[in-house]
């Protein structure tokens, strides 16, 4: 299914590479570190490594398992990326020895607990764009702020989906009991993935649905999470708060216990639930509102850095997407 977007300004034509110089991401936590307790917390950098590589060579140097080191998320490969992990704070002396050509522990802090799956608030990225002249980047600049303004649609992105093409066939052929997946990481992977894909499947209508105003329209019966993450149902259609960005409408990840939205909201949201998923469903946002983009423009090289913040599970490939209005695919991201 073809990501669409509120176009705020037409197609932007640029080039930009997934690699350790033009592609650099920093995670951003959810709190302050305590200063003490009985765990350490590394703030790491990595080139050129997913997140499991990096767990693996400290799970092999500590000689500890994988699952005794904590992180917050999964970032990219081919990129230049920080990030948080923690170790028992028995650890901290043979720490100081660490050496790898392609890990540097940048910080360390003590806490009274290890990070876990989703701790964090988002992340900073700094992306290098090339093929830039100066009207694209005046463009550039004029559709990222509007996507502050009025929020950019919360797709999954591409990554989300793999590098094989059939993921989607094989998830919906396993639901149906017709695939039998003996590993439980790539089940839970498929699961993933259908869930992701119904879900964009529903936001790309809603966007459908929102072209002739160019702002994403509420419908009655939409479920809305609060700056506190709370899930709410208004009366009436709230548009005083959305448009004060104090709430967001969601869509769903179809499965259990996920709360599922009314009237003419489901009129739409139901054709992509299955109500029959066993797996655990939640909501999502439909939209998210980047922050402090930055745009520093290089005549002579025809480059324009740009630096955003983004909250957590969303893609910096779907903002690029937004002012590129295209889609992007693995094979389309070259890697020098």
């Amino acid at each position: 299914m073809e990501r669409v977007y509120l176009q705020n300004g037409g197609k932007v034509k640029f080039d930009f590479y997934q690699n350790k110089t033009d592609f650099i991401v920093d995670e951003i936590p959810s709190g302050e570190f305590k200063g003490s307790g009985n765990f350490l917390i590394l703030h790491v950098k990595k080139v050129e490594l997913t997140t499991w590589d990096m767990i693996a060579v400290f799970a092999e140097f500590l000689s500890i398992p994988a699952q005794k080191i904590g992180y917050a998320g999964l970032k990219d490969k081919h990129a230049t990326t920080t990030q948080f992990i923690s170790v028992e704070l028995k650890y901290e002396k043979s720490l100081k020895k660490f050496k790898h050509s392609q890990i540097k522990i940048l910080k360390s802090f003590k806490h009274n607990k290890s990070i876990q799956m989703g701790d964090l608030k988002g992340n900073r990225f700094s992306i290098n764009l090339y093929d830039i002249d100066d009207i694209k980047a005046g463009k550039i600049e004029k559709i990222a702020r509007k996507n502050e303004k009025n929020g950019l649609e919360n797709y999954f992105g591409f990554q989300r989906f793999g590098r094989d093409g059939d993921s989607i066939e094989q998830a919906k052929e396993m639901i149906k009991g017709d695939l039998f997946i003996a590993d439980a990481k790539l089940k839970k992977f498929l699961i993933s993935v259908y869930q992701s894909t119904l879900f964009n499947e529903w936001l790309h209508e809603r966007v459908e649905l929102s072209q002739e105003d160019g702002k994403f329209k509420l419908l009655k019966g939409d479920i809305y999470s609060t700056s506190d993450s709370k899930l709410v149902t208004p009366k009436n259609i709230p548009l005083k708060d959305f448009l004060a960005k104090k709430i967001v409408p969601t869509g769903l990840l179809c499965g259990r216990g996920a709360f599922r939205s009314r009237d003419e909201s489901r009129e739409i949201e139901k054709k992509y639930d299955d109500e029959f998923l066993v797996d655990k469903g939640l909501r999502r946002d439909a939209l998210i509102y980047p922050k402090s983009t930055i745009c520093k423009y290089d005549k002579n090289f025809g480059k324009l850095n740009i630096s955003f913040t983004l909250p957590k599970g969303s893609y910096a490939t779907v903002f690029l997407e937004s002012i590129a209005g295209k889609n992007f695919t693995a094979k389309d991201v070259k890697k020098d």
